[in-house]
């Protein structure tokens, strides 16, 4: 029995897989947040097979895993056994990443709800904005041509910088940020936060903190069916033992209620 049929969660997190550094004792608080949280759908980047074992056991028994790859490190999906029924799922490779990067989606019933859903790890680094905001249109223009009927959320690690999205002209009228839309809460703002998450060994004096990863939404028409309520960030707790936090991004969970 669904405790909130009202409620639609969603996760996006960078998990670091590329970090070897406790990469298992880390997979696991991943996994136990996301248990925690219990979102319908997670967006998972930085996904490594490495974690494959810890993600079946302890994510396994309530959660489908949909990957974008197997090799390297990908995205994947997790998708909500008792709440999610998914019909079709796709990657559409970025021919132009150096990195390998790719726009991974999946059509999907979220408690009743008809749903795109799309995540994506865009380009990293400073250097490579111009390719970053390729992809960004990309994926707008895929969020746009999913079905109208349908609610679209994108997400993911998408290394923005303010400047580069208004180099493309800004959010198409019809697509909104989740946190802008819940109040823009300051808490809950940065998500690679070099001032307070300290996974990364960082030499320089100044500590950057950014908000790189982001999700957004697509209304459905003529009617809108979901209602973003609360954005959050999620994996701010140190482990136990290790004294790392899960990741060096914090995770991003945003509510909404059925309307």
């Amino acid at each position: 029995m669904d405790p909130e049929p009202h409620r639609i969660r969603i996760l996006s997190w960078n998990i670091d897989g590329l970090d070897m550094g406790n990469i298992r004792t880390r997979a696991k608080a991943v996994c136990e947040n996301i248990m925690r949280e219990t979102p319908d759908v997670v967006f998972l980047q930085e996904f490594v097979t490495e974690m494959s074992d810890i993600f079946d056991k302890h994510c396994g028994p309530s959660y489908e895993r949909f990957q974008a790859a197997s090799d390297a490190y990908y995205t994947a999906m997790l998708l909500k056994k008792q709440t999610v029924k998914c019909t079709e799922t796709k990657v559409v490779p970025f021919y132009t990443s150096r990195m390998g990067r790719a726009l991974q989606s999946a059509q999907a019933e979220v408690k009743g709800i008809p749903m795109t859903l799309i995540t994506s790890h865009l380009e990293s680094t400073k250097d490579h904005a111009e390719e970053r905001k390729r992809q960004l249109t990309a994926a707008f223009r895929a969020v746009n041509e999913a079905e109208g009927s349908r609610t679209v959320v994108f997400g993911g690690d998408l290394n923005l910088r303010d400047p580069e999205l208004a180099a493309i002209g800004s959010l198409p009228d019809n697509i909104y940020d989740l946190w802008e839309v819940t109040g823009k809460r300051k808490e809950a703002a940065f998500t690679w936060d070099l001032t307070r998450n300290d996974n990364l060994e960082w030499q320089a004096r100044f500590r950057p903190k950014c908000r790189f990863d982001r999700l957004y939404i697509r209304h459905s028409t003529p009617r809108t069916q979901l209602k973003p309520v609360y954005f959050e960030l999620t994996g701010l707790e140190r482990i136990p033992g290790c004294r790392r936090f899960p990741s060096d991004h914090w995770g991003i969970l945003a509510h909404f209620d059925k309307v």
